[in-house]
């Protein structure tokens, strides 16, 4: 491999955390040399979980403890099946039926022979979909079920058919304690971070800024109001829309929705074209995977909106952030952990409150400038990925992995202290 090639290292983030945070975290690493750690997730791009498994399963191996990241495989409508099961456990409804449990857990028991996880010595499950997976192997070290969606009021049938498989973990990780439940696995609660190197969040050049944004004719002689995520009811695109347009009957802007299809979310084509009814020159819609514009865009918004009416955390509030960009999020899940309402952003309840903040942030100057310089130390403080490891780090450490063997010197399995 040329020399030219470099993954960043924990040292690059000295800049940022300080000397002692990277010192702590190399030798909380020291410690764990001799883990082969596993994510299994279900796409490898669109939303937080691909962003974050991104560059954490790099650090990780930057700090010298071998990670790898699986993307388990299934048929469209396996993922229907786990969409649907992905918006009851955010409280919607499900009709589970027979079928569909056959199907999962079919699809699933596939993954398991094309995945030798009982290879690795710390294995991560991300979210519902790949959930039963810990059914399929015999054990050669613990295994963390990673939620990251919001489980403040899931759907009661979904959770009782969940339970007796995560119950089978060794730790469930949580974004917020609002997701407690009540289990027998123990629980912790690690809120996601972003990556500061990554082509998302690097910095840019204003005439960087410019090109992208040329490049896909978005206008910028008006302010710009812009929401990016997932084309997903929950993050409420639709009352984004009618919340701008009762904001520009007062001043002048430019709305851009910005958003991409997970390759595990098959509603998302759906919801778009949903949407393209409403475009207009001042309302561009537009769906594309490129993560410069989706950076330029954060970088020269005027404001940049979440409204979500449920959301596990919200990884694209820090990413605003982190550019200086004031944010108004829906208050609701993680966006409250991340925004304190008028000092940093503005957290809303509803469409006319959305649209009263985007004119307050839009006609004062220096509002945008308090917010976004308080914005932007708030994720230096709390959302850099250096402390997303160090807790990663913590838990492994948590753990003391006993071997037995037998004569032949086989391992036999664990315990945890």
């Amino acid at each position: 491999m040329p020399d030219r090639h470099r993954i960043v290292q924990i040292e690059d983030y000295e800049q940022f955390v300080g000397p002692e945070t990277i010192g702590r975290i190399l030798d909380k690493a020291g410690k764990l040399q001799h883990l082969h750690v596993a994510n299994v997730n279900s796409t490898y791009y669109g939303g937080g979980v691909a962003e974050l498994l991104t560059s954490l399963t790099l650090l990780m191996n930057s700090v010298g403890i071998k990670t790898g990241w699986r993307v388990i495989q299934g048929a469209p409508d396996f993922f229907s099946i786990t969409k649907k099961m992905h918006n009851a456990l955010q409280g919607g409804d499900i009709n589970l039926s027979d079928r569909k449990m056959d199907i999962y857990e079919e699809v699933i028991y596939e993954n398991v022979i094309r995945n030798h996880l009982d290879d690795h010595n710390m294995v991560i499950i991300h979210d519902p979909q790949p959930l039963p997976m810990v059914d399929g192997y015999r054990k050669n070290g613990p295994w963390l079920w990673r939620c990251h969606v919001d489980l403040s009021n899931p759907n009661r049938e979904l959770w009782d058919y969940l339970v007796p498989y995560i119950e089978k973990y060794d730790a469930v990780i949580l974004s917020i304690k609002d997701y407690r439940k009540k289990l027998k696995t123990p629980q912790v609660f690690f809120m996601p971070a972003i990556d500061p190197f990554s082509i998302l969040n690097r910095d840019m050049t204003e005439g960087e800024v410019e090109e992208r944004l040329e490049r896909y004719g978005i206008p910028t002689d008006l302010p710009l109001v812009v929401q990016i995520s997932r084309f997903d009811r929950w993050k409420d695109p639709q009352g984004v829309i009618e919340a701008y347009k009762i904001a520009r009957r007062q001043l002048d802007c430019t709305l851009v929705l910005l958003g991409n299809v997970a390759t595990d979310d098959p509603e998302g084509p759906e919801v778009y074209e949903s949407l393209l009814e409403c475009r207009e020159e001042r309302v561009l819609i537009l769906s594309h995977q490129d993560t410069a514009l989706v950076n330029a865009l954060q970088r020269k918004a005027a404001v940049v909106l979440q409204k979500s009416i449920r959301e596990g955390f919200g990884l694209t509030v820090a990413e605003a952030m982190w550019k200086g960009t004031p944010v108004i999020g829906g208050n609701v899940g993680g966006i409250r952990y991340q925004i304190d309402n008028n000092t940093n952003g503005f957290l809303v309840s509803d469409i006319e409150d959305a649209a009263r903040r985007i004119v307050q942030v839009l006609r004062d100057r220096k509002l945008r400038e308090r917010l976004g310089k308080a914005a932007r130390e708030t994720v230096r403080r709390k959302f850099l990925l250096t402390r997303y490891l160090e807790q990663y780090l913590d838990l492994f450490n948590s753990f003391e992995t006993v071997y037995r063997l037998d004569a032949r010197g086989v391992k036999k399995g664990w315990r945890r202290a």
